[in-house]
């Protein structure tokens, strides 16, 4: 009986021990999980306090317009985000920077579809894996995880870069602003037979999602002094970058003109838009405003100054001119009555 009972507590002591390490095993999986959510989140946040970037557009703007633009790597205003094409220790340009970061998973990359517009939504993100096959780029894989050598990233074939700027009259701020939404880096391959090289868009990136990381990239802020350095973010939120306008966002969702001269025409009808607006909208400079209200306040003094003084000068042209009209009068006719009289009479033969 004894024997019987012993058996049977071991059996109880024995369940409870086999049975744990299962549900431990979950929780602990579980909690590891939700450590590293919250990991990266903290990440992100973190670097959203140690790098500010610029507010965000509101969504409730009371005026915006959307521009397409190329950014040409070969302008020397853009040229700082090219070299160097290969890393040089720490200092890369913005392509190899960014594609690190997609690598890594810190950044999602959104397919850029045939209408060339950009959309967020989770079913257009791409994985790592689908970019590299695409684009034919060698890598190393271990598990989930892809290692690609820097002198096979394809930096030095991305000679541009698409953009979607927003310029918007925010009415909370009284204030005007241009930002940039959207960033898509265009690769090019030469032709075979000597044509002209043909661009493949890679992906879209979220302008507000790469802002805080842009943050720490240094470029070269000078060709003369190259101990100058400034932000990739300060670099695009100051507009130093030359861009082309190629495409619009309008009612039938046209490009702009494939000719030259037609493009030409047209972007500088949008600048000077744009231009036109941000100067009388009151969205610039509190100071700039004021002094044009006085401005014109002054010039309707002046222009009522200028009426008065004209209307008066009239009235004294016309008084002078009646009394000298009056004077020559009396002048004549006592002229007049002092000459003698000749009569003159007429003769019969």
């Amino acid at each position: 009986m004894k024997r019987i009972y012993l058996a049977f507590i071991v059996v109880l002591l024995v369940i409870p021990v086999v049975a744990q390490p299962p549900a431990r095993m979950r929780e602990v999986q579980k909690k590891v999980t939700q450590e590293k959510q919250q990991q990266a989140v903290g990440v992100s946040e973190r670097a959203q306090l140690e790098y500010p970037t610029a507010p965000t557009m509101p969504e409730d703007a009371a005026w915006r317009r959307d521009l397409y633009c190329v950014i040409d790597l070969q302008k020397d205003k853009n040229a700082v985000l090219y070299y160097p094409q290969e890393p040089d220790g720490d200092h890369m340009n913005l392509f190899t920077f960014l594609f690190k970061l997609v690598m890594h998973r810190q950044l999602k990359a959104y397919d850029y579809t045939i209408d060339g517009n950009e959309s967020f939504k989770s079913t257009n993100v791409l994985q790592p894996k689908d970019i590299l096959d695409r684009h034919h780029i060698r890598y190393d894989s271990k598990g989930d995880q892809f290692r690609v050598e820097d002198s096979d990233i394809p930096s030095a074939d991305v000679h541009s870069y698409y953009i979607k700027e927003s310029s918007y009259y925010d009415q909370h701020t009284s204030s005007f602003h241009t930002q940039i939404s959207a960033i898509c880096p265009v690769r090019e391959e030469a032709d075979e037979f000597g044509g002209a090289a043909a661009k493949y868009p890679m992906f879209w990136l979220k302008y507000e999602d790469i802002a805080p990381y842009l943050a720490k990239l240094s470029l070269m802020a000078s060709n003369y002094n190259n101990a100058a350095t400034i932000s990739a973010d300060d670099y695009f939120s100051t507009h130093q970058y030359e861009g082309k306008v190629y495409k619009t966002m309008n009612l039938q969702g046209k490009v702009i003109a494939n000719n030259d001269s037609a493009m030409k025409i047209e972007q500088t009808r949008i600048a000077k838009e744009l231009v036109t607006l941000e100067k009388h909208v009151w969205g610039g400079d509190s100071t700039e405003l004021k002094k044009d209200s006085l401005n014109s306040v002054v010039e309707k003094k002046e222009n009522k100054t200028l009426r008065r003084a004209s209307s008066k000068k009239n009235e004294d042209v016309s008084t002078s001119s009646r009394s000298q009209l009056k004077r020559q009068k009396s002048e004549g006719g006592s002229s007049a009555s002092s000459r003698p009289r000749i009569s003159v009479r007429r003769q019969r033969h």
